[in-house]
């Protein structure tokens, strides 16, 4: 029996899965037309029976970029069509066009747009701009088909205190980033790809607690803190440990946590803290208490800690006591705490020569287990052999006559 006071069409057919995929499918852009990539921020073109974005240029040659540029996309488009054979058409600017400088150019402007967008960290566009201007000083005006890798070579050895196989790995990662990059976006081929990256080195470098007494000895009362809290939580010194605040503290029932997130990773997590570290907390919270934003490992100055003042800060105290001409110690730096504090939670220092596993640690550290067994499976060998021959009833060789 029909309602009286139901309305005429209130009673609509629920939409199916069928019909909302058709609707999906009428709202996809077809082939030919201009569409907007929000990753990039830029405009584009499908090619009619290929899968490739062809990016869109304007009068002068420039990509055209914004969302709400719609209008300049379709009258680029239009220009494009109308040239005539639109559909195998190349970017406005050709590969012989391209330089190394302009390569670079895009990768870092692509670098500070995901810097915006929350997608790529300011560490790495610091390091991106650093080198890839250093790379262009170089050769920023050859043809980027004319770059070969014993130009990167030379390049890399050209630079004396570039010494470190991790450096040069680095360098190596963010320069095949660009050029790869250029490649995806503007099919320009990478000239060096396939270029070889020194392999990975485990983190052998660490604090005795000899050097850890000498530090504390020959410093202030504000770096010795916060060297003594980097030894004892594992902590990125001036991403993480420097800025840290009170309204980062938890207090459980178990004890304290820190919340920790990390820039590299961007992300969040929560480590537990030793009972004299949590003691430090607690003294340091008295001069920057909760919702003051005041971070709680600050210089001589009351300044938070930067990476050039803590560098600096750490080059004199290894000149003062003689590192720096040391064959070992002169590589020394602030990042090592971070090493101790991984080899001594391995090799049970603070817990009676009971250590923790790979898995662990990486949790504490803001590592994949991957990653925390590249840089420390060495010590992490060594130090669990004695309960692997424990579970199989071995040990020390008992004498035998």
């Amino acid at each position: 029996m029909m309602c009286d006071h139901l309305e005429p069409g209130s009673m609509t057919r629920k939409p199916t899965r069928r019909s909302k995929t058709r609707a999906r499918r009428k709202r996809r852009q077809a082939h030919g037309s201009a569409w907007h990539w929000r990753q990039t921020d830029a405009w584009y073109y499908t090619r009619p029976g290929t899968r490739k974005r062809v990016p869109l240029f304007d009068d002068n040659g420039e990509r055209i970029r914004g969302k709400d540029n719609k209008e300049s996309a379709q009258l680029a488009l239009a220009r494009v069509k109308l040239a005539g054979g639109w559909e195998t058409a190349e970017p406005a600017i050709s590969n012989e066009q391209w330089v190394v400088a302009r390569a670079a150019s895009e990768y870092i402007q692509h670098c500070e747009r995901g810097v915006a967008n929350g997608t790529i960290t300011e560490n790495h566009l610091r390091q991106a701009r650093g080198w890839l201007n250093d790379l262009c000083a170089y050769c920023g005006a050859l043809p980027l088909q004319g770059l070969k890798k014993g130009h990167v070579k030379n390049w890399l050895e050209s630079h004396a205190t570039w010494k470190s196989p991790a450096t040069h790995r680095n360098v190596i990662a963010i320069v095949l980033a660009a050029f790869n990059y250029t490649e995806d976006m503007y099919e320009v081929a990478n000239p060096i790809k396939g270029y070889k990256k020194p392999k990975a080195q485990p983190r052998l470098h660490s604090f005795s607690k000899e050097d850890e007494e000498t530090i504390y000895a020959n410093t202030d009362e504000a770096f010795k803190d916060f060297v003594f809290a980097a030894i004892h939580t594992g902590l990125r010194p001036f991403c993480e440990l420097a800025q840290l605040t009170a309204d980062n503290i938890v207090n459980t029932h178990q004890g304290m946590m820190w919340r920790v997130y990390a820039t590299k990773t961007q992300k969040t997590r929560k480590i537990p803290v030793f009972p004299a570290v949590e003691a430090l907390t607690r003294r340091l919270m008295v001069t920057a208490p909760k919702g003051s934003g005041l971070p709680l490992f600050r210089n001589s100055r009351d300044g938070a800690w930067r990476r050039g003042a803590g560098v600096a800060r750490f080059l004199a105290l290894k000149k003062k006591v003689g590192w720096d001409e040391d064959p070992e110690k002169k590589m020394y730096s602030c990042y090592i705490a971070r090493h101790t504090f991984a080899h001594r939670m391995l090799s049970g220092y603070w817990n009676d020569g009971v250590g923790c596993s790979l898995e662990t640690l990486a949790e504490l550290l803001g590592d994949t287990p991957k990653v925390a067994y590249e840089h420390y499976g060495a010590e992490w060998s060594q130090s669990f052999q004695e309960p692997l021959w424990a579970a199989v009833g071995g040990g020390k060789k008992k004498k035998t006559n």
